[in-house]
């Protein structure tokens, strides 16, 4: 049964001059496993991953209906890879399959998350 949709997209200008101003965002969006992956990349990858990965937990915390805040933090939400590069999201604030996908071009990060009960 679904529990939950959400769907969110951020620019990749945007985040570009986020990444361009350090590591200080990043160390505080991404989870301590996400931040490994994200230091071992450099350039137009680097803003696609930062993108993706916290468009990935707005998109979440919109599927769970409760918004990044009180009950839901940033390091609530990982997504890393499987064996096959596809994302694998998980979360200690939900018990059941999380299914999510992300897309990017030159201009916008794009992602979808689905919950299933």
């Amino acid at each position: 049964m679904i529990y939950g949709v959400g769907i969110d997209a951020v620019e990749v200008e945007r985040v570009a001059k986020i990444v361009a101003k350090g590591d200080g965002f990043a160390k505080k969006a991404l989870t301590p496993n996400e931040f490994a992956q994200y230091q071992k990349m450099s350039g137009k990858r680097k803003v696609e991953y930062l993108g993706g990965r916290f468009s990935i937990k707005e998109s979440f915390s919109k599927a769970m209906g409760t918004g990044l805040g009180k009950y839901l933090g940033l390091q609530d939400v990982e997504t890393l890879w499987d064996e096959n590069g596809h994302p694998i999201t998980t979360s200690n604030k939900f018990e059941g399959k999380i299914w999510s996908s992300i897309t990017h071009d030159n201009h916008e990060i794009v992602t979808l998350v689905v919950l299933e009960k």
